[in-house]
């Protein structure tokens, strides 16, 4: 197979460098959460990828079709995007709540001010 037939896998790799350097690089915590859903989203592709077969039709049993494409993948991604979905949801609402209770959704903010409040806590003069 040529290199043109694994362009898919190409652009897996990418998303997944990109999605890992921006959730590991970032201090945003909405930018975090945008790292994770490229990340996600390259592993999608990688299921994806090889479950399509050309010239493969639905796995229904008929006269003239000898290749048939397996739906499993398939199915396996839907579940894996509505867990995805909710995932995001719930990081999205956490960051609201880290919003109101710090003031800021940036990581270095958000870890001086714990310290401060632990030192607080620990010399109350």
């Amino acid at each position: 197979m040529s290199i043109a037939g694994h362009y898919s896998y190409f652009v897996t790799i990418l998303l997944l460098m990109v999605g890992l350097f921006i959730v590991i690089a970032r201090s945003n915590l909405i930018k975090k959460l945008v790292g994770l859903g490229l990340f996600q989203t390259a592993v999608y592709l990688l299921y994806i990828a090889p479950g399509k077969l050309i010239g493969g039709v639905a796995p229904i049993i008929g006269e003239g079709f000898e290749v048939y494409s397996n739906p499993l993948p398939h199915v396996l991604i839907l579940t894996a995007i509505v867990v995805g979905v909710a995932t995001l949801a719930l990081g999205l609402a956490l960051v609201v709540r880290i919003k109101e209770a710090y003031g800021s959704i940036e990581e270095e903010e958000i870890l001086a001010l714990d310290a401060d409040d632990e030192l607080k806590a620990r010399d109350p003069s």
